[in-house]
């Protein structure tokens, strides 16, 4: 009775016991869990690298309020609007400035193997601070010069070394629209899933370069408002002053709009939410498949236990401790392995895969569930066991 007392009190001392004797299948066990969690962690890397990519342009801008197009959809979905409707806002009260932007993707050359490819080109007058990104404020009065661009640190190989060569000093020139531009300056701002590279001119070097472009014709307005401005009263009075063909937001309303664009109405999101979906029934099902196997070769030990006096409950505690310790030692690896795999994407792409520690709660978490639920599932069988059937 001693020992029964003492064994009832350290079940999970028991459950670490049962995992341990089956080397192999604890081996399998771990590797499933990891895999499950490196499936989820790059699913929602890939998901948190569209979003926050998909607005680093929207975060840049130097205005509380943006307009856009009444038919813009998304950055790579754009229309443009005439310049007079930012114009209208300039005399509203509590406005400091208002600034148009040019966006448009134009064929760039690689200087180096002469391939064109599409580069997305911001048009911005260089007499105002319209982008908060510390290479474009350093060297926008360069682009009053004719024919100068600033180039994307963050482009990928195919538009050629550009950042290297351009950091070592060399003087670069390419074609742009067969016109030959020069390279001014670098900036960071991260590729996304519908734009390979970016570069910033001056609004008459784009019409230049771009001269399919209509001049008066815009793609986004950006508005200032002056210190102590309140920006619902102002955003208000804009409204009220424009006609529905444009569309006015604050900023964050805007990259709130980019971000619904890409998961509503494109199918990446839903791919990517799917995904996780998916390495969470994945993951289920492996430790599901284990935790059966542990209780059906153990069923006579489990029957034996129950006619000692030990309750249902403390053998399901049994298992469940079994399916979180699993978790846990499934979840260290995985964490490692997606750590790895998201500065190789990061290295390759470009893109912004970081790690945060809510997305590492959240997985974790996820395990959990995962495991428990698939503990729930493995203890109906022991539920059934019967010293008088089994012996």
């Amino acid at each position: 009775m001693t020992n029964s007392k003492k064994s009832q009190k350290k079940p999970l001392f028991l459950s670490w016991l049962q995992l341990k004797k089956e080397r192999a299948r604890l081996i399998v066990a771990i590797a499933g869990i990891s895999f499950a969690d490196v499936l989820m962690f790059l699913q929602m890397g890939f998901r948190g690298a569209l979003f926050s990519s998909a607005v680093e342009f929207h975060d840049s801008l130097n205005g509380e309020i943006v307009m856009v197009s009444g038919r813009s959809r998304s950055l790579i979905s754009l229309d443009r609007f005439t310049e007079r409707r930012l114009y209208q806002v300039a005399g509203v009260r509590g406005v400091a400035s208002v600034s148009p932007i040019y966006l448009n993707s134009i064929q760039w050359r690689n200087p180096d193997n002469k391939q064109i490819w599409d580069i997305y080109a911001i048009g911005i007058n260089p007499e105002h601070q319209v982008m908060n990104i510390p290479g474009v404020e350093a060297n926008r009065q360069k682009l009053r010069k004719p024919d100068t661009v600033l180039f994307n640190l963050g482009s990928r190989n195919e538009f050629g070394p550009i950042a290297q060569q351009f950091e070592s000093g060399k003087a670069i020139t390419t074609e742009i629209n067969e016109r030959q531009i020069s390279i001014q300056g670098l900036f960071k701002l991260s590729p996304t899933f519908g734009i390979n590279a970016y570069l910033v001119t001056s609004d008459v070097n784009f019409l230049r370069m771009a001269n399919f472009r209509q001049p008066g014709l815009i793609d986004v307005g950006v508005i200032k408002l002056q210190p102590g401005a309140d920006v619902s009263q102002v955003l208000a009075d804009i409204r009220l002053r424009l006609p529905n063909d444009v569309k006015v937001m604050t900023k964050s309303e805007y990259a709130k709009a980019e971000v619904a664009f890409w998961n509503a109405s494109t199918p990446v999101g839903y791919t990517f939410d799917l995904g996780v979906v998916i390495a969470f029934i994945v993951g289920a099902i492996i430790v599901y498949q284990i935790l059966y196997s542990d209780v059906t070769d153990h069923l006579p030990e489990y029957a034996t236990l129950k006619a000692m006096g030990f309750r249902d409950r403390y053998l399901l505690v049994v298992v469940f401790q079994e399916s979180l310790i699993l978790a846990a030692l499934g979840f260290i690896p995985g964490t490692a392995i997606a750590l790895g795999i998201y500065r190789i994407t990061n290295i390759a792409t470009m893109l912004p895969m970081a790690m945060d520690l809510g997305r590492v709660v959240f997985v974790f978490i996820l395990t959990a569930i995962m495991s428990s639920f698939s503990a729930a599932m493995a203890v109906r069988k022991l539920q059934t066991a019967d010293p008088a059937d089994i012996f």
